[in-house]
């Protein structure tokens, strides 16, 4: 008896929706970070969109409106390229960008059809280069892990001034970082093959090191 089990999902294809449930009017672009390009709430999809030096952001709703269609909206939300954005597990309408102008910003965001914020709810200042990464942790509200081009950060958005820890600089490009479910370790990945995982309430240094993937040219 064999002992693997073959799985059930080894011969399924993607289902692609019919051209009524496509979401129109939306340019993409080819953008160069190592964040998200789009990302979705319960209610919203936030992307970039191609705009002459970027920071644009386009919106629309997840499901479309009463005459079945989807409006899709731009929002201006940085000077430079924005490299990542994440919405918050706690509030379906929050969404944190960073970018290449070396800010992060919260935008509490509204429904596409109506009038959207024209300034953020919250802007931090990091200055440590310009950012790449942001990620909400995932059981406390105010956390955030923001991670500039070789440093991960963590802030707390309750207090502006300085982040709450600044873990050990990695030898090369940060490309990645992940909460584990409970929030309590960090792990990022590095152009430099290194998956580390830090638990920033105890040391700044990773409590773990190992190789991780190798890099196709």
């Amino acid at each position: 008896m064999n002992r693997f089990k073959t799985s059930k999902f080894k011969n399924t294809t993607p289902k692609i929706a019919k051209k009524d449930e496509w979401i129109n009017n939306v340019r993409g672009g080819s953008f160069s970070s190592q964040g998200n390009h789009i990302k979705a709430s319960a209610k919203l999809v936030a992307f970039n969109t191609e705009q002459a030096g970027g920071g644009m952001l386009g919106l629309s709703s997840v499901k479309p409106g009463s005459d079945g269609q989807w409006t899709v909206t731009q929002i201006s939300c940085h000077s430079d390229l924005m490299t990542d954005m994440d919405f918050s597990p706690f509030d379906e309408s929050l969404l944190a960008t960073c970018s290449g102008d070396e800010m992060v910003k919260l935008w509490r965001l509204c429904d596409p059809e109506l009038q959207q914020p024209s300034s953020p709810e919250l802007t931090l200042r990091p200055g440590q280069g310009r950012l790449e990464l942001v990620l909400f942790h995932p059981t406390s509200s105010s956390l955030l892990a923001l991670g500039t081009t070789s440093s991960p950060l963590i802030w707390d958005t309750s207090r502006q001034d300085a982040p709450l820890a600044v873990l050990e600089q990695h030898s090369d490009q940060l490309q990645s970082l992940s909460w584990k479910q409970d929030g309590s370790l960090l792990a990022s990945s590095c152009k430099d093959k290194m998956l580390r995982v830090f638990d920033p309430r105890a040391q700044l240094t990773p409590v773990q090191m190992n190789p991780g993937f190798i890099s196709l040219p």
